[in-house]
């Protein structure tokens, strides 16, 4: 019987993409507000403007960050092909990962190996490399992406599924309440409609996110 794929992915995201700029991806995100009352306003959130440097020139931004970006995942799928799984999916091309196919192929399998960055991390270096080329994101609209997301998640039966919240310009991810000790069922079928109900929501690369 697969284990819960989806929460085995993000833990093994959160490591690995510790480096996206626009995200703080934490599992101690316990205590955001589960209800849309007090949220932290967007307008208040620090600017995270991060596609230039000092002397004004692009930073990841762009059609060549993108390249760049989608040419280093390419590496780290070819590495995952190489030594996990010759089906591992191409990235979209945007160049983030295709985590919905990522997961079903590893529900198919049964491979944790698949979700991960391969066998003790065997391909965890070329996964980290391009996360360090992703190009800049919006701080604001991630926001109200995982905003949105939540309160569809609620509305699909999924009651205790908490905002995101905005702290020091970063965005930290709802979800459950308690991800130390889960109170959301991420096996039951009221969470699993509510996702592919609510799937949409989120922006390209925040998939599994919370």
């Amino acid at each position: 019987m697969p284990q819960k794929t989806h929460s085995r992915s993000r833990a093994a995201r959160l490591a690995l993409l510790i480096a996206v700029p626009a995200l703080v991806l934490t599992t101690a995100c316990g205590g955001a507000e589960s209800s849309d009352e007090g949220v932290a306003s967007v307008s208040n959130a620090p600017s995270t403007d991060q596609t230039k440097d000092g002397a004004g020139s692009s930073k990841g931004g762009g059609a060549q960050g993108k390249s760049a970006f989608y040419d280093a995942q390419m590496k780290f799928v070819q590495c995952m092909r190489k030594k996990i799984t010759k089906d591992y999916p191409a990235p979209k091309l945007s160049g983030h990962l295709d985590w919905t196919k990522i997961n079903q192929l590893q529900e198919e399998t049964g491979n944790d190996d698949i979700a991960k960055a391969g066998r003790a991390g065997a391909c965890a270096p070329e996964m980290q490399k391009a996360m360090s080329l992703e190009p800049p994101r919006d701080t604001q609209k991630d926001y109200e992406s995982m905003l949105a997301h939540a309160k569809c998640m609620r509305a699909h039966g999924v009651s205790k599924f908490t905002n995101p919240k905005l702290k020091d310009g970063n965005v930290l991810p709802g979800g459950d309440p308690k991800p130390a000790s889960p109170e959301l069922d991420q096996e039951s079928s009221t969470y699993k409609q509510a996702t592919q109900a609510c799937k949409d929501k989120l922006l390209d690369g925040l998939d599994g996110m919370q």
